[in-house]
């Protein structure tokens, strides 16, 4: 491993997976999802053509299959231009400084992000205490601490566009974390979420485990910040997305997301904010 990147001492294999790991869906003729046990990383660029990208890399140790779903879509030895993150928790960086040194590629993510990603600084605890289920009461094994990509790791442009992506743009939707952005087409409404909301309840191991799809907030045990988090929810809703990729959980469309997103909007404090935990406001509800 280049001496310039390393993982943060607490990186390590996590043991949790779901029925849909391993599994990859063409949501549009041009986008493509796949689950690494309980995350989803996204493949943006049509079959078998050498320009694409990535977005997120997946769980620690999950560089291989990344590459083979990749060389499988696009052609053997092929490489995406760039690698963009939604935000830099270690279920979306798992595999990124492999990933790095077998493809030679750049890594893009909001400003904001840069410190957790070039050893500045690591993320607040995961709260263990906070109100949903036993995934809550494991996060304490997730890795938190900062990540060394170096130079590798570049700012999303100042301006909105994305990277080799002309037809989308980036949002920022903080709250899960600081600088955690998600990706939106016009063109055809897609919209691709990170962890600003998710299609799973990610804090209960059974829905985890049966990716029972259900739309919710982003994962309780990690977000600290529920007042950014409601607006990020609140912008994305505003964009009348058609199709919604998200971190965790299975893609939602139509007039079923737009139904299920305008209750999450309509009941964010009870639906993703929750009872108890270390980072909740009082005042939000």
């Amino acid at each position: 491993m280049e001496k310039d990147m390393q993982y943060g001492s607490d990186y390590k294999f996590i043991p949790a997976t779901s029925i849909g790991s391993g599994v990859g869906i063409q949501v549009l003729p041009d986008i493509y999802t796949y689950t690494i046990q309980i995350v989803n990383f996204i493949a943006i660029g049509e079959p078998n053509s050498s320009d694409y990208v990535i977005v997120d890399a997946g769980m620690p140790g999950s560089a291989e299959e990344i590459i083979e779903v990749c060389s499988d879509r696009f052609g053997k030895d092929s490489r995406p231009k760039a690698i963009l993150l939604t935000h830099g928790h270690f279920d979306h960086v798992g595999a990124i400084i492999e990933l790095i040194e077998h493809w030679n590629v750049p890594v893009y993510a909001h400003e904001l992000e840069i410190p957790f990603l070039t050893g500045q600084k690591s993320y607040p605890e995961p709260d263990p205490t906070v109100e949903g289920g036993m995934v809550a009461k494991m996060s304490p094994l997730f890795p938190n601490e900062p990540i060394q990509l170096g130079s590798h790791v570049e700012k999303l442009p100042a301006d909105g566009t994305v990277p080799h992506l002309p037809d989308f743009r980036w949002i920022h939707t903080p709250g899960h974390a600081p600088g955690h952005v998600s990706f939106f087409r016009e063109k055809d409404r897609a919209l691709i979420v990170g962890d600003a909301f998710v299609t799973v309840k990610q804090e209960s191991l059974y829905k985890v485990m049966t990716q029972e799809q259900e739309i919710s907030g982003p994962p309780r045990y990690l977000t600290t910040d529920w007042q950014a988090s409601k607006k990020s929810v609140e912008t994305l809703a505003e964009l009348k997305p058609v199709v919604a990729i998200t971190g965790h959980g299975l893609p939602m469309t139509g007039q079923y997301l737009e139904e299920s997103l305008s209750r999450l909007v309509r009941d964010f404090d009870n639906i993703a904010v929750p009872d108890y935990g270390r980072y909740i406001d009082k005042n939000i509800h």
